[in-house]
């Protein structure tokens, strides 16, 4: 297969997984939350890592006290039933057209930029080590977790909407949720069918970048599934959803939203009509993954 034509293939797969990183456009990190370090890009086009690093370690959710008193119309939280993520051999796929680690920024965004609707989506995301980010996020994704640096996506810069009820107590405007809605329709306006495609031509520098940050035994697509699960299986939550702000950030006043892991928080945040079109883009990836 030409470059060209490897591009064009390659650059609609990383879209769907990329709906990962827009969970989290503006999320406001809590304290203790793990953060895996990106590497310094090594010149040398090896394939294989040969310093050993140790494992990421695993990091439970921030919890917080109880709010004061919240009010009788504090949100549901239901849990569905989890999402198995069927677990599927990948292809073999031959990584000679593939460029190094290092250079594959040019080559991911180039097919990003030829697909239909890829030029919109380039323009939401980071520009520069483009599959070490993504491979990092999957990972604390995977966790229920989120990164605090080196994030794949550009800052959205909009900020929460709420309503005072008091002094020490707000409740989060249904406006909000419409922040989250340019990211969302570029993903569920990508091809999933091609999506995987370039997932699968891509899985060996995934795995490359996967095997820097200490997982060496341990398969990417594996992680990735996991990562989708969490997302699957997140419980819906019915809002009004009310908030409090000890500091400089809001907290979820009742303490059992507050302490669900923090990318079902996130999904709170996208709002219930765009969740939706992500799990259901999700779904069909699952499908043909």
């Amino acid at each position: 297969m030409s470059k060209t034509g490897l591009w064009v293939v390659a650059g609609v797969a990383v879209m769907t997984l990329l709906f990962l990183v827009y969970l989290a456009a503006t999320f406001e990190a809590p304290a203790g939350s793990t953060t895996v370090a990106i590497p310094a890009p090594v010149q040398a086009p090896a394939p294989a890592i040969e310093t050993p690093r140790p494992a990421l370690p695993s990091t439970p959710v921030q919890s917080t006290p109880d709010a004061a008193t919240v009010s009788s119309n504090a949100p549901a939280v239901v849990t569905p039933t989890p999402v198995e993520v069927p677990v599927v051999a990948a292809p073999e796929i031959a990584a000679a057209n593939l460029p190094v680690l290092n250079d594959s920024d040019s080559f991911v965004l180039d097919g990003l930029r030829a697909m239909q609707n890829g030029v919109a989506v380039v323009q939401l995301l980071a520009n520069e080590q483009m599959v070490r980010k993504f491979v990092v996020f999957v990972e604390n994704v995977s966790r229920g977790t989120f990164p605090q640096t080196e994030l794949p996506y550009r800052p959205l810069g909009k900020e929460m909407s709420v309503t005072n009820i008091d002094d020490d107590l707000f409740v989060m405007d249904a406006s909000s949720h419409a922040r989250f809605n340019q990211v969302v329709n570029a993903f569920v306006e990508l091809d999933t069918s091609q999506a995987v495609l370039l997932y699968r031509s891509l899985s060996p520098l995934f795995q490359q970048a996967y095997a820097e940050i200490g997982f060496r035994d341990v398969n990417f697509d594996d992680t990735l599934r996991a990562a989708l699960n969490r997302v699957l299986s997140a419980p819906n939550v019915e809002g009004p959803y009310q908030l409090i702000k000890p500091s400089v950030m809001y907290l979820y006043a009742d303490s059992r939203i507050e302490n669900l892991q923090a990318v079902n928080k996130q999904l709170i945040r996208l709002g219930p009509e765009n969740t939706a079109k992500l799990q259901d883009q999700l779904r069909q990836f699952v499908l043909e993954l």
